[in-house]
């Protein structure tokens, strides 16, 4: 009897893991549902769990008990409420956030990602879409192509997902009617041409009842396609992107002791064995592959979608964010770019405004120019823009304070997509695709000066510094600015003013008063800056600047040392009560828009080096406290930068 037990168990065993072995080499397609609010995007995701045989025994009584709560017609099971986990979304009967699910049927594993419909929510769904292989656009039969329709087709399209699934819902509203499902694929057929989706399969169906999900209906005998579950199985999981050239992010210098040096990373493309050339992007260094190590042990060939470990025949300069590539077929390495956006925060996008950008390991400072172009998602019309608002998409050039390795998004998605960083709060507020680099990247290069930076300050017996007064209108700005410049004018420095009603007439009298012409002022201000400190100035900026962020960015151009912030403290009440111009008297008028302190915010310094309080010092008090401060700091004998 023992021996029996002991074979059967054997067996059971046996079989366990021959099951595992064949789940776990399984290919894995990632798609997303999307299409207009009640199409029956979570209807449909909760029969394919239903159907795959997903739902435990205890969540179906649940679900049960759920679907006579809610009274579902003619007492149906409801399988949205499987998928519409959040309270807001039971209420309002929508989808408002990306619901991710795992299911798996004998051919293929699963990870859907059910998107939103409302356009308030764009972002979201393109957060899901980013991902995916495939795309399941849902359309309800009664009504047709919609306008949310077309909007979710043009999402897919620009994220680069190249196989679509017509997915029309409730044909049993509509008696099954053949025609009525010829007349919405032609509709769909003909805008799918006007942007770019070659091919795509369409199905009918209905998602409550199960027709045309896991088998085909007879209630549809003209439909000779294959049911929809059918078509998940079979679609081509991905491109095959081993055959392109290689191409290996590095995230990670793996240095576990002096005698290892390795570069971990995703394979986002190509073959790579022992012995092969690659190229370092975008410093252009080359060198050979010695091994390809694994967790498993070292391997003589690795493809795309492996994650590996390169050690280098030699001892060559490579980091975090670089990309190892094949030395005959590198990657495109530039600092300028065009760009489609898709903004994703509640505060607007503003041209000049600095960011943080991320493609692939690599993170960089970013400024967006002015948009080319927003595109109206719903009628692919291309409209003039300022600025992208919440959930908008816009073509933009990029700059960047570095050059990045890149491949145009169309080619590889992760080479050529990337995400914006707000640089203060670490949010994450636009994602875009990389088209090409603009010529002028390519073709505009820094010139060698003999005379530097060093030399200039050194002949003028000073240190080149940046001392920049923030501050309310009516704080005192100007006044100490000018007094600290008459200070350091009879010590025998150097110096000039910058000041923003004198700037305004000249250099930015283009300007006007709105956020992204006040982020552009303070960047051209930041710019001339540093240029008179790179020839050795000290230069006195009195602005209001009123933004964090641009003064962050102006910061962010000075050497160590260079930029010292002055935060001219004067609460609004004191510099209300002052108003020597009378802008504040306009303001509150409602004769002055977007004036800083009364409609328009005014971000105080968190961490400035100097404070200067005008409601218990002088202006000359101040003035001689930043006077004070700045010998101080001022190195006595060596003036190297």
């Amino acid at each position: 009897m023992a021996a029996k037990i002991y074979e059967a168990s054997d067996l059971i065993a046996a079989d366990i893991a021959a099951y595992l072995d064949a789940h776990q080499n399984k290919s894995l397609l990632r798609f997303i549902t999307c299409g207009s609010v009640d199409d029956g995007k979570s209807t449909l995701i909760g029969r394919l769990l239903y159907d795959s045989k997903m739902i435990f025994e205890d969540q179906m009584a649940a679900l049960e008990a759920d679907s006579r709560r809610v009274g579902t017609q003619g007492g149906d099971i409801d399988f949205a409420l499987l998928v519409d986990g959040l309270a807001a979304e039971r209420e309002q009967g929508i989808t408002i956030d990306v619901a991710y699910r795992f299911f798996s049927t004998d051919r293929r594993k699963f990870i859907v990602a059910d998107t939103p419909g409302h356009e308030q929510y764009t972002r979201n769904m393109v957060t899901g879409a980013s991902t995916a292989d495939a795309a399941v656009i849902l359309i309800d039969a009664r009504r047709g192509v919609l306008t949310q329709t077309r909007r979710h087709a043009y999402l897919v399209s620009l994220l680069g997902i190249r196989h679509v699934i017509l997915a029309v819902n409730k044909m049993d509203l509509m008696g099954w009617s053949q025609a009525v499902f010829d007349e919405i694929v032609a509709d769909f057929s003909a805008f799918a041409e006007r942007i770019g989706v070659e091919d795509f399969h369409a199905v009918p169906m209905s998602a409550l009842r199960g027709d045309n999900i896991a088998e085909a209906s007879g209630r549809s005998p003209w439909y000779a396609g294959p049911p929809l579950m059918t078509l998940l199985e079979t679609l081509p999981v991905d491109d095959d992107l081993s055959a392109d050239p290689f191409r290996m992010p590095v995230q990670w210098v793996n240095r576990p002791d002096l005698d290892f040096r390795g570069f971990s990373g995703l394979i986002a493309a190509g073959t790579v064995r022992p012995g092969d050339p690659v190229r370092v992007a975008p410093s252009g260094k080359t060198s050979t592959v010695a091994r390809i190590v694994t967790a498993d042990g070292d391997l003589d060939r690795a493809v795309a979608g492996q994650s590996i470990t390169l050690t280098l025949a030699d001892e060559i300069d490579v980091s975090r964010g670089d990309v190892l590539a094949a030395a005959d077929a590198p990657p495109e390495a530039a600092d300028q770019f065009e760009a489609t956006l898709v903004w994703m925060d509640d505060e607007a996008m503003l041209p000049g405004r600095p960011y943080l950008l991320k493609v692939g390991a690599r993170l960089v400072g970013a400024t967006i120019t002015e948009p080319k172009h927003k595109v109206d998602v719903n009628t692919l019309e291309q409209r003039p823009a300022k600025r992208l608002e919440l959930n908008e998409i816009g073509v933009c050039n990029l700059s960047l304070d570095a050059a990045v390795a890149f491949d145009p998004y169309a080619a590889n998605r992760d080479l050529g997509g990337f995400i914006l960083i707000d640089r203060i709060s670490n949010r994450t507020v636009g994602a875009g695709m990389l088209h090409f680099a603009l010529r002028r990247a390519h073709n505009i290069h820094w010139q060698d000066l003999s005379v530097d930076k060093a030399a200039r300050a050194a002949i003028k017996n000073q240190r080149g510094r940046v001392v920049w007064l923030t501050g309310l209108s009516g704080a005192g700005k100007s006044t100490i600015a000018n007094l600290v410049e008459k200070r350091l004018h009879a010590d025998g420095r150097h110096t000039y003013l910058l000041d923003g009603d004198n700037v305004r007439h000249g250099l930015n009298r283009d300007l006007g008063f709105t956020e992204e012409d006040r982020v552009e002022n303070i960047r051209r201000v930041a710019e001339v800056s540093k240029l008179m400190v790179d020839a050795g100035l000290i230069v006195l900026v009195s602005f209001i600047s009123p933004f964090r962020a641009e003064r962050r960015m102006a910061r962010d151009l000075m050497a160590p040392g260079e930029f010292v912030e002055v935060h001219v403290d004067t609460p609004l009440a004191v510099a209300e009560a002052r108003d020597v111009k009378g802008l504040y008297k306009k303001a509150r008028a409602g004769e002055l828009k977007n004036f800083t302190g009364i409609d328009s915010p005014y971000e105080a310094p968190e961490a400035p080096e100097i404070v200067v309080d005008t409601t218990t010092m002088t202006a000359e008090q101040a003035a001689e406290r930043i006077a004070a401060w700045l010998d101080q700091a001022e190195p006595p004998t060596d003036f190297s930068i």
